[in-house]
């Protein structure tokens, strides 16, 4: 995934601000389990909230491995949530424009 702008995150984060979290990733971090699950949400809404365990640290680097493995930009953490977007391949099933990059 090309990165985000800075515009680009900021209207992610707002759009996600009233969704609740798709996902729980625990102690154990991102299994294969989890990032299965992650890219179906992903594959199914374009924006996901990811509630995350650990301290600011694991949970910084629990955000950037999410992401990683999913082929996902991060829009932002906000406390314990990460917020993840992946633009659905299908021009026909893309629920969010983000405009030109």
């Amino acid at each position: 995934m090309t990165e985000l702008t800075s515009r680009q995150r900021s209207r992610l984060r707002s759009l996600a601000h009233h969704l609740d979290p798709a996902l729980y990733v625990g102690r154990q971090g991102v299994t294969d389990a989890v990032a299965k699950e992650l890219d179906d949400a992903l594959a199914a809404r374009e924006l996901v909230k990811v509630k995350l365990a650990g301290d600011r640290d694991e949970r910084a680097g629990t955000a950037g491995e999410l992401a990683r493995r999913s082929d996902a930009g991060l829009a932002g953490t906000v406390g314990r949530m990460a917020i993840l977007y992946r633009r659905h391949p299908d021009p026909a099933k893309r629920k969010i424009d983000l405009g030109p990059p």
